[in-house]
């Protein structure tokens, strides 16, 4: 008998072994020899960009280890140029405030602090406006715990030319000395644009302040009263800094028109800030 195949098949055939693996060597035959690529190296991940690294990284770093070794002045004058950046880190502006807490209500020596030496007739009241800063600064600075004083008796005073920026639209204030940024404090200020803007200065400084609303005046310590621990008045009536017992409302406009601060900052700036320290207020 014959073996018929069709062409149909065939085709089948040829077309199928055209998609099947590559047949073995036939036997005998030494395998062709192969060759696998060359392992390539991993190349090192590149360092990133120098925009893509922290702004002051470097001079934070630095300014804390010269903060730890009591070089206060010298860690403050590497950081603030950091600090007074637009978009400054918030650790550059946070270490600049511990340093200058520091410098200024503590005995620390800085190029801005006098050293006193009492002479007769000498008071603390006299020496503060001698020296344009506060009786309360005088004594926290110098660890002293009441008024008296005696002849002879050393102190270190800070003489500078303290001044404040209020940023309405930010919810900030600014603590400067000779325009140079001292320190910043979170605000609150006045709902519907309420608090004014312009040039103005203290006039009136007040610890335990008693609020006047309306005819009706409000001792310190009652629920009503509002003002916190302390008041620095304003050459505005009505208007001034003042502390809170609503520490929610720091960093907000809803006050009714005052600049408002959690009442340990604003007992900071009580104690700095003698009557007419300028202040500057802006949208």
């Amino acid at each position: 008998m014959k073996l018929r195949i069709s062409g149909a098949l065939i085709l089948f055939c040829v077309t199928a072994c055209e998609r099947m693996p590559e047949s073995p060597t036939p036997s005998g035959t030494a395998p062709a020899a192969t060759t696998t690529p060359a392992e390539v190296p991993l190349s090192p991940t590149p360092a990133p960009p120098a925009a893509a690294i922290a702004v002051g990284t470097d001079e934070i770093n630095q300014a804390r280890t010269l903060k730890a070794d009591g070089k206060l002045a010298a860690a403050r004058d590497l950081l603030r140029p950091v600090a007074e950046l637009p978009e400054a880190p918030a650790a550059a502006v946070e270490l600049l405030n511990e340093i200058n807490t520091q410098i200024l209500f503590t005995p620390s020596p800085a190029p801005e602090k006098v050293d006193y030496t009492i002479v007769a007739g000498d008071s603390l009241a006299k020496l503060a406006k001698q020296f344009n800063t506060t009786v309360e600064a005088i004594k926290k600075s110098n660890n002293l715990t009441s008024d008296l004083i005696r002849i002879g008796n050393r102190l270190r005073i800070y003489q500078g030319e303290l001044a404040l920026l209020a940023s309405k639209s930010a919810n900030t204030l600014t603590l400067t000395d000779h325009g140079k940024l001292l320190k910043r404090y979170r605000v609150g200020t006045g709902e519907y644009s309420k608090t004014p803007v312009g040039d103005f200065k203290i006039t009136f400084r007040q610890a335990n302040p008693v609020w006047h609303r309306g005819d009706k005046i409000i001792p310190f310590g009652d629920p009503e009263n509002i003002l916190g621990t302390h008041w620095l008045g304003l050459d505005i009536p009505g208007y001034g800094i003042h502390g809170t017992w609503d520490n929610s409302s720091v960093g907000k406009q809803s006050s009714a028109g005052c600049i408002r601060l959690i009442n340990e900052d604003v007992a900071e700036l009580y104690t700095l800030l003698p009557v007419g320290t300028p202040v500057t207020i802006r949208e």
